[in-house]
């Protein structure tokens, strides 16, 4: 069962530890590589709970749209396949310490991109792994500042978005997260 344990920003963000292909919204997003073609993490299990018509989809946007890989920050829509979420939304993030310095407005780029690319598909839900905070080394109290403030904007600029979940690995990363977020209500 999928249940917030905390909420912000008058109940349109919640809060969930457990798995997020287990969620059943509009759009998960993927913490993907750049090429699109899978890997671990949640990128693996995406691909893996999903099937074949994720990857698929992939292909066929890296032969049209991205030759040569989606670069950090953007964001791309494929269908959720077998998934309970209805569509896919992939995003690259910053791996710590190869940005120059960008890693927080690549990671915010993250978030950004795939809230207004959601938006202007007219989807309403959407839930997010803890993007670049595994294999990617991105401090998680750091990032939980950076997500807590990008979420904050983008949603007051998106209203059409009426539930946004952050679906965390474990409690350890949940309670890192609430530790440090920036919420402004």
């Amino acid at each position: 069962m999928n249940t917030a344990l905390y909420h912000y920003l008058d109940q349109r963000v919640g809060l969930f530890v457990g798995d997020l292909t287990d969620h059943a919204v509009d759009a998960i997003v993927n913490a993907a590589n750049s090429s699109l073609y899978g890997g671990g993490g949640v990128d693996g299990a995406i691909h893996r709970r999903g099937g074949p018509a994720i990857l698929d989809a992939c292909r066929a946007l890296r032969r049209s749209v991205w030759p040569d890989g989606l670069p950090v920050g953007q964001a791309v829509i494929t269908i959720g396949g077998e998934l309970p979420a209805r569509h896919v939304i992939h995003t690259v993030g910053p791996i710590w310490g190869r940005h120059g310095g960008a890693e927080a407005k690549l990671l915010a780029d993250c978030y950004r991109n795939a809230i207004e690319l959601a938006a202007s598909l007219g989807l309403h839900s959407i839930a997010f792994p803890a993007i670049s905070t595994g294999v990617y080394g991105y401090p998680p109290a750091q990032a939980a500042a950076v997500v807590s403030r990008t979420l904050d904007a983008v949603l007051r600029e998106q209203a059409g978005i009426a539930e946004l979940r952050l679906v965390f690995f474990d409690t350890w990363q949940l309670d890192i997260f609430v530790a440090h977020q920036q919420f402004a209500g």
